[in-house]
């Protein structure tokens, strides 16, 4: 099995590795080729034409920022025209559910299969392998690749058909961001009244507000840490997206709305580079507090 990896960002390059360890055949391509120096180092070869990739894959996987750099690849840049029937996308990008059945409806009349199967884990998962990959696609086609997911990951769940991986990703978003938003009001809370977060954290966090999302997250928050494993600027573009999906289907979300408005502010005033946790910087200013600050 032929693979080739386009995309070779911060989720990219790791994700590549861990298809090589597992024995793997790789290609990759991206548009800044230092960026894939590591992954070259691993064993992976490196194609600079999309089209010849395409062409010599027997299945094309892309993780890109969002729909329209995906958009981009597949018909600007011909990798949909040059793919070979009875070959799969596997696009493991988090984009909007409508531009995913879109693609696999133009896959479809060439005789390529698709799967929209966007993650959840940021980089570090990505690092070791332990990612979650929410799917979207025919259930043989998912049968069939899955073992090449879970190379790369630790789960992988059919969520239905093609764009049903991107809408689970949305509500894991909405999750993800409403849960750091909870615990950046309260634990800046906290700090106000003159109680160490660090023992609330250490006090709470295997009740029932404790989350993968607590523990992940308010260590960074009281080391002073936004070095991103996932950025605000991308988590506003899904939001964004998960808003359009509401919006398109009749649902009502007011606090991914309220707390979409957070992230805008703080990208908007230089944070858009920082780790989502930097949510916290919004409340650390709203309130006059600092967590990293010891008493």
């Amino acid at each position: 099995m032929k693979i080739g990896f386009i995309g070779m960002g911060i989720m990219g390059r790791p994700m590549a590795v861990n298809l090589l360890k597992a024995g793997y055949d790789v290609t990759v391509n991206t548009r800044t080729p230092e960026k894939a120096e590591s992954v070259l180092a691993c064993g992976a070869k490196y194609c600079a034409s999309k089209e010849t990739l395409a062409a010599e894959s027997d299945v094309i996987l892309t993780m890109l920022p969002d729909g329209p750099d995906v958009e981009k690849v597949l018909l600007g840049e011909k990798v949909a025209e040059n793919m070979k029937p009875g070959s799969v996308l596997i696009d493991m990008s988090s984009i909007n559910p409508e531009i995913s059945k879109k693609l696999a409806e133009i896959l479809s009349s060439r005789g390529v299969e698709m799967m929209d199967a966007p993650v959840s884990g940021g980089e570090p998962k990505a690092i070791d392998g332990t990612l979650s990959f929410m799917v979207g696609g025919k259930e043989e086609v998912f049968n069939k690749y899955k073992d090449l997911l879970l190379a790369m990951g630790a789960s992988a769940v059919r969520c239905g058909d093609v764009g049903a991986g991107n809408t689970t990703k949305l509500a894991n978003q909405i999750i993800v961001a409403a849960n750091i938003q909870a615990v950046s009001e309260a634990f800046t809370m906290v700090k106000k009244a003159g109680v160490d977060p660090e023992l609330v954290f250490n006090a709470i966090r295997g009740g029932l507000a404790g989350s993968t999302v607590m523990n992940a997250k308010v260590p960074m928050m009281l080391e002073g840490n936004d070095q991103p494993g996932f950025r605000i600027d991308l988590h506003i573009k899904d939001l964004n997206n998960a808003i359009g999906c509401a919006h398109k289907n009749g649902a009502f979300i007011p606090m991914t709305v309220q707390v979409q408005e957070v992230m805008e502010y703080l990208c908007s005033n230089g944070f858009g580079g920082c780790d989502h946790s930097a949510i916290v910087k919004y409340y650390e200013l709203l309130n006059g507090v600092n967590l990293k600050e010891k008493p």
